[in-house]
């Protein structure tokens, strides 16, 4: 089943710029971009203390450098008060890590903060303390509605325009804010719905349950809208989508951007209190010590669906690590469509000929003539990638581009999106995708016509790259007469005649036969 992205240029009001379009000029070489080129967050929440080391293309940055340590900080909070012993050497241990590897890279600025457990800890100032002592690192507490506005930022980072409520939850606590398009964030609550906090409950199940039900029964009023889509932010969350993947048998394993329907969701809840931890590992291969948490997750995430009733639901694997990069960044940079700002710099860095995917694009979109603005932003993005793969083997060229767009860690890609992309890649590469041994269940991603659609796209691909000239457009240049059932291709100079060989006017015919056209070639060079 696909279901439609939200539009990623909707919100977007970059000034149309006559050389490169409305995605505006590149901005990854300019002082501001380049001054997050290597930007470090090391996040201490109540079960897990992370470093990540952001890097790469300024709007839809790489993850450089990604560690996580379960340790457990807000464990047993609710009968001590205390940040739990154990997990606090475990904690301590993993930021004199950090600390060293962070100065090894070259890492600037880096940002080190904490959320529930250590700032509602009675040692939470100690444990600063001593943090400051033994690494240098200077701890900002974060506050329950500031995490909510940061994980919100999270979200805007890859689906900018996103309209909806986001969820966060963490071990101790659970974050909601709202999004009401164009990237303001709107209402914002912080609630005492972690599964570490809830396992300190006395009174078993039935108590969690009952203190649940009042907790988001409050949150009724101000946050219900059953029109309004779900983001779901953290990792016992992920956790549950995972297993729902897994129920269902979807080919795709990417969480960020992965769909469920309120229907669906409850359906896998009911799997997951029927199924034993283990057999859940084995099954997800999430480790043990968040699987336990999952139950309980699981308990807040069926009471919000029943009091706030949302339409869909998203997964974000964005959250508040990148919600405090895309605070370090400029406007001008937040309005940037990450996917468009990630090919661009693929391109730049990895491309044979930098600068000729933008060329490419002008050649071919004339054969897409209905396409709309969010169409055409894959197309553009196809252009501009169609061509960092070259380094791989020529036998496994084809899917290993399936494989990367598919796969890449992206923003602002719905997953039908990816699949797009990938099979677009593909046939730029090679002409028959029955002899590819590339991830065909991905198919069942795509209907049907758009999947022609990318095959034409890639063979318009595949065509336009032996046009390998300064200007291509200046020479010779694409279009169809759909009344006539012609591909036209005009030649318009010597250059692009002496082009136009053997291998060329193949690869044209191809195209013509992707589109039920026939090829047709206009001679239009001066005394021709």
């Amino acid at each position: 089943m696909s279901i439609a992205a939200p539009s990623v240029r909707s919100e977007l009001q970059i000034e149309d710029h006559p050389e490169w379009g409305p995605f505006g000029a590149p901005l990854f070489d300019a002082d501001h971009a380049r001054s997050l080129s290597r930007v470090g967050v090391i996040d201490i929440g109540s079960n897990s203390v992370r470093m990540v080391v952001f890097d790469g293309a300024a709007r839809s940055p790489a993850y450089f450098y990604n560690e996580k340590i379960l340790c457990g900080l807000g464990a047993g909070f609710a009968e001590t008060g205390r940040l739990n012993p154990e997990g606090r050497l475990r904690a301590l241990s993993a930021l004199r890590r950090f600390a060293a590897l962070s100065k090894g890279m070259g890492v600037s600025p880096l940002l080190t903060v904490a959320t529930a457990a250590v700032r509602d800890a009675k040692d939470g100032a100690t444990f600063r303390k001593d943090v400051l002592d033994q690494t240098g690192l200077a701890i900002r507490i974060i506050a329950g509605e500031e995490e909510a506005r940061l994980s919100a930022q999270g979200v805007l980072l890859g689906w900018p325009g996103a309209n909806g409520l986001i969820c966060d939850i963490g071990g101790s606590s659970m974050e909601l804010a709202t999004l009401e398009g164009g990237g303001v964030i709107g209402r914002r609550r912080s609630m005492d719905l972690g599964p570490l906090k809830l396992m300190g409950i006395k009174g078993g199940k039935r108590a969690i349950k009952a203190h649940i039900k009042s907790r988001i029964s409050e949150l009724k009023a101000e946050f219900s809208d059953p029109h309004q889509r779900l983001f779901l932010v953290g990792g016992s969350w992920r956790a549950i989508a995972r297993i729902d993947m897994e129920r269902r048998g979807y080919p795709l394993k990417v969480l960020h951007e992965y769909r469920m329907t309120p229907k669906a969701i409850l359906e896998t809840l009911k799997y997951i209190s029927k199924t034993d931890i283990e057999t859940l590992r084995l099954q997800t291969g999430t480790s043990i010590e968040r699987l336990r948490l999952v139950p309980l997750a699981a308990l807040v995430l069926k009471e919000l669906l029943r009091n706030l009733k949302p339409r869909d639901v998203a997964v974000s694997s964005y959250g508040i690590r990148e919600g405090l990069l895309y605070e370090q960044m400029s406007e001008e940079l937040r309005k940037r469509d990450p996917l468009i700002e990630a090919a661009r710099h693929a391109e730049a860095m990895s491309a044979r000929i930098p600068g000729f995917g933008r060329k490419l694009y002008h050649f071919v979109e004339p054969l897409f003539p209905k396409a709309k603005p969010e169409k055409k932003r894959l197309i553009r993005a196809a252009c501009l990638l169609h061509d960092v793969s070259w380094r791989a083997h020529p036998d496994y060229r084809a899917e290993t581009c399936f494989d990367n767009a598919t796969r890449a860690n992206l923003g602002g890609l719905a997953h039908w999106e990816r699949v797009y992309l990938g099979l677009a890649l593909l046939h730029r590469y090679k002409s028959n995708r029955d002899t590819t041994n590339f991830d065909i269940n991905l198919l069942t991603l795509l209907p049907e016509a758009q999947a022609r659609e990318a095959e034409i796209l890639g063979r318009a691909m595949r065509f336009g790259a032996m046009l390998t000239l300064e200007k291509p457009l200046d020479h010779c240049f694409v279009d169809a007469n759909w009344r006539r059932k012609t591909l036209n291709l005009h030649l318009l100079s010597d250059a692009a005649r002496d082009l136009f060989g053997e291998v060329a006017e193949a690869r044209f015919g191809a195209l013509a036969l992707a589109m039920n056209l026939t090829p047709n070639i206009i001679d239009e060079r001066a005394g021709s």
